[in-house]
């Protein structure tokens, strides 16, 4: 079975690769390791902007790969690796060396437990990428709590910080993130949303109002959307757990 597998990527390989979804992929890479540079020269709002840019690069990778029937396992593990240093590496040095340098090797080994964790979670995106649903992702994604830890360092910019706070509120993020990341707790992908089709007229207006909004206070808005998404997860896994011990309850009592 290996070696048929093995065949089939070599056969695929002599093909060639697709150009333009790979090359937004490298774009992506070239931003994260933009942001580790920025991040060695002490300039962190860059570094966090860099990680962002990233974000926006990984998603226009894969849906450029969908519309042109592009996709393949070459650009899979590409793909994979470079979140690996934007996602992964980029942040975790970012929140180090902005935060977390005080707690000494508490702090470093915190930043490497978020970078392990992310390196789990996208081994296990990997192994499970031919069988999970479409519309959701077991795990918090690696690119949401990488944003977080970017759109923190640019809202703590923005209102200004106690760097006492600033060091405790980094610590326990990270470690949230980490256990987030590979714990199973279901995340919507939102890949159901069907942007290239027909949708009502209201769609586009809420679209619009949410850019003007984000427009306005990007730093605050930023922050509060990847927020809610990363809390969005467990207050779902919580609502339906209720709403399940809701309706076994009068079988129980009967």
């Amino acid at each position: 079975m290996k070696r048929i597998k093995r065949k089939t990527t070599r056969d695929s390989m002599k093909k060639g690769i697709y150009v333009l979804p790979n090359f937004f992929t490298t774009l992506s890479l070239l931003s994260g390791f933009y942001a580790i540079i920025s991040v060695m020269d002490g300039k962190f709002q860059h570094a966090a902007c860099a990680i962002l840019v990233s974000l926006l690069l990984d998603g226009i990778d894969g849906r450029v790969a969908r519309l042109t029937r592009s996709t393949s396992r070459f650009g899979v593990e590409y793909d994979s690796l470079t979140d690996l240093l934007a996602f992964g590496i980029a942040p975790g040095l970012l929140a180090f060396s902005w935060a977390l340098v005080p707690f000494g090797r508490f702090g470093w080994l915190a930043a490497f437990l978020y970078v392990a964790c992310g390196a789990l979670r996208l081994a296990r995106f990997n192994a499970q990428v031919d069988s999970a649903k479409g519309d959701r992702f077991v795990g918090l994604p690696i690119p949401a709590a990488a944003s977080l830890i970017a759109c923190t360092v640019l809202l703590f910019y923005y209102i200004g910080h106690n760097e006492g706070t600033k060091h405790i509120a980094v610590l326990i993020m990270i470690y949230t993130l980490s256990f987030l990341m590979v714990s199973n707790i279901s995340y919507n992908s939102f890949k159901e949303l069907g942007l290239l089709k027909r949708k009502p007229f209201s769609f586009m207006v809420a679209l619009v109002l949410i850019l003007v909004v984000i427009a306005a206070r990007p730093q605050i808005m930023l922050f509060t959307l990847i927020l809610s998404y990363v809390l969005s997860g467990p207050a779902a896994m919580v609502f339906h757990k209720k709403e399940k011990v809701g309706e076994e309850l009068p079988e129980n009592e009967s």
